[in-house]
């Protein structure tokens, strides 16, 4: 059945705070029912009724988004690398990267995708590459564009969905607000059919396990509070192949926000360097396909660094102000630098005066 009429009703449409939390409803097929209810016409409401399970049993009916294009990272290993900026209209709120993992008795995806259409899009391509299904999600952190997209896996059948207790915890308490700001970017297209799925999440707190079959697995593991509270790091030992999460970053400048952990940011990498070693390929948060050691130079060193200036600045007795003094100038051509380079700077620097030892 080809409804047109999926990507047009959305996009004029305008919902409350309260809407938001409770999820999308399809004008056309409300519409139908409460004809169906006026005239007492049982055959409309059934069609109304089928038109609703149609749209659900897919996830989403509509054109497929020009997301960038797939990049063949090993063997069954490919990912979408997202924009290297902030969400936009123009990228369809896709500023992280969604990956997948080829195994013998289906694919693993990491990261849900920001919205359901991103979700479908990415899905569309991942069905170029393989006629197996998708049957396990991991999630890397509580931020949109990680989980929104997670009802249109739900919906198609995914039934192992995977986020650390932390980043659940923190998205339940933003959900509403995260898919608010995708209707404040214009993407009602996008972000309004968007459910809150974590009450079907399978969450772990330390570490997780999944049996992929073939005798494969990919292990989630939680080193502690990084770039957000709850970050997920999954490694696969068959393909020496680690997804950092926004625990690290590649090519991309970092961003701290007022609730980043850089402290324990950096101890959080360094158990994960351990954990994982040298010899492994890195898909980072952030940016593309990389090394450990590349992902070491744009995240950890640049924490260091940081921390190295800013204690040097408390050591003169200089205070938070002075704290955009440090010289940053090695990290200009990082992509973000100009948003983010002197709010790094500030909450760096109070991380490190919160957490130096007591007199």
């Amino acid at each position: 059945m080809k409804l047109r009429f999926v990507m047009t009703a959305l996009a004029g449409l305008i919902m409350t705070g309260e809407a938001l939390g409770q999820g999308y409803s399809d004008p056309y097929v409300d519409g139908m029912k409460a004809y169906a209810q006026e005239s007492g016409q049982a055959s409309v409401a059934q069609y109304a009724d089928e038109v609703q399970k149609v749209e659900r049993a897919n996830g989403y009916i509509g054109s497929v988004l020009p997301l960038p294009p797939l990049q063949k990272v090993a063997d069954g290993v490919y990912t979408i690398t997202g924009a290297m900026m902030w969400a936009t209209k123009e990228n369809f709120g896709l500023n992280n990267n969604i990956s997948f993992v080829i195994f013998p008795d289906g694919v693993f995806v990491f990261n849900a995708g920001p919205n359901p259409v991103v979700a479908y899009s990415a899905h569309q391509m991942i069905k170029k590459v393989t006629s197996k299904p998708v049957k396990w999600v991991a999630i890397e952190n509580n931020q949109g564009h990680a989980n929104l997209g997670a009802s249109y896996w739900w919906d198609v059948g995914v039934r192992n969905i995977y986020s650390q207790a932390y980043a659940t915890e923190d998205f339940n308490k933003t959900y509403a607000r995260l898919v608010e700001r995708g209707f404040e970017r214009g993407d009602a297209a996008l972000y309004g059919m968007t459910r809150n799925m974590a009450s079907n999440y399978t969450t772990f707190k330390e570490q997780a396990t999944i049996d992929v079959g073939g005798g494969e697995k990919v292990e989630l593991r939680y080193f502690g509070e990084a770039h957000t509270r709850g970050s997920t790091v999954a490694y696969i030992p068959s393909k020496k192949l680690l997804f950092t999460g926004d625990l690290g970053y590649a090519d991309r400048m970092i961003a701290v926000f007022p609730y980043t952990n850089t402290h324990d940011w950096m101890a959080a990498f360094e158990k994960m360097h351990a954990w994982a070693g040298d010899e492994v390929t890195v898909i980072p948060g952030h940016g593309g396909p990389s090394s450990m050691a590349k992902v070491k130079e744009d995240t950890y060193d640049y924490l260091v660094y940081m921390r190295d200036e800013a204690l040097k600045l408390i050591a003169e007795g200089k205070g938070v102000e002075a704290a955009t003094e440090i010289d940053q100038s090695q990290f200009e051509w990082r992509p973000v630098y100009a948003q983010t380079h002197e709010g790094n700077a500030r909450k760096i620097f109070n991380d490190v005066l919160r957490h130096l030892p007591k007199k």
